[in-house]
């Protein structure tokens, strides 16, 4: 009677500790679940925070939307024009995609689609190296080489400007777009091809009218992440604009973007000066059209779902 009592304890014990483990690893899982969320309110919190002063005693919404004279630190009148910021922004994010954009998808449907065996592996990791390199080499390489080949081939005085930093954030957003666009193509059931080919449809046609409209929740995706960090990026924007106050009329025009802007005045402001207010404020602005582009990307897949 004795062993089997102690073996049922063995057997109680045993159960206790998976059950004591299964608790602790729920609890795990739910902390990295909503973590993500913790740490997006704990940063709009302090952000909004640090800007909150500044935007109840000094904000002008209209000088701060329809000015460009940038002047945080102007002896004779203070003024917070954000407008060539914002429009210098918007330029170079516009650049990029024209640029990553069909360099994305024409990669991600040449990858899913055509490329078979070493061939599609190799490129896969040329791209995932392409993510790896980080932001300040690509400024770099904008700062010296693209420099000189854009002065070279468009005869321009200076080859700091919107094509420069456009090129290199496009290259820059690719990777990603490219990644989550071929993870998209490659969730279309194959059943999809197959019956179109059974049909007679070509190659290309199984592409275009099959695969790309059964794809396009993932691609509408990729294009929005590809916007979001276009908005985010600092470093090679900083090195590869210019960082000149412009509202551009041409691709060649220098110009100053909202995260190089706050990358390049806040180490040298003054802790709880208007200056440091306004640029924790162009923060809580660049914060809102992340979350408005995150948003959008939200109901534009949500409409195409019930579609």
């Amino acid at each position: 009677m004795s062993s089997k009592s102690s073996k049922s304890g063995e057997v109680l014990d045993k159960r206790d500790l998976s059950w004591y483990v299964d608790r602790l690893a729920q609890a795990l899982m739910f902390v990295g679940g909503i973590s993500a969320i913790i740490f997006i309110v704990g940063i709009f919190v302090f952000v909004f925070k640090e800007g909150f002063a500044f935007i109840l005693d000094r904000f002008d919404i209209v000088e701060f939307f329809t000015s460009i004279n940038w002047r945080p630190t102007s002896v004779a009148k203070e003024t917070y024009g954000a407008l060539a910021l914002i429009v210098g922004t918007a330029s170079i994010t516009g650049m990029a995609m024209l640029i990553a954009i069909p360099f994305s998808l024409g990669a991600a449907i040449y990858i899913g689609e055509f490329a078979t065996g070493k061939t599609r592996e190799t490129l896969k990791v040329m791209v995932e190296l392409l993510a790896a390199i980080p932001s300040v080499v690509w400024g770099f390489i904008g700062l010296t080489i693209m420099n000189g080949v854009i002065i070279e081939l468009f005869n321009v005085p200076i080859g700091l400007n919107v094509l420069n930093a456009g090129v290199i954030l496009g290259l820059m957003a690719a990777p990603i777009m490219t990644t989550i666009a071929e993870d998209a193509l490659k969730a279309v059931p194959d059943k999809y091809r197959e019956a179109a080919e059974a049909m007679g449809a070509t190659k290309w046609q199984v592409i275009r009218k099959v695969v790309l409209p059964a794809a396009k929740n993932g691609l509408v995706s990729a294009v929005l992440l590809g916007i979001g960090r276009g908005f985010g990026e600092t470093m090679a924007v900083l090195m590869a604009s210019g960082h000149s106050i412009n509202i551009p009329g041409s691709p060649f025009d220098s110009v100053r973007a909202l995260t190089a802007t706050i990358a390049a005045e806040l180490g040298e402001t003054a802790v709880g000066s208007n200056h440091y207010g306004a640029l924790f404020t162009l923060g809580i602005f660049l914060f809102l059209i992340t979350f408005v582009i995150n948003l959008t990307a939200d109901r534009v897949v949500r409409g195409i779902r019930r579609s």
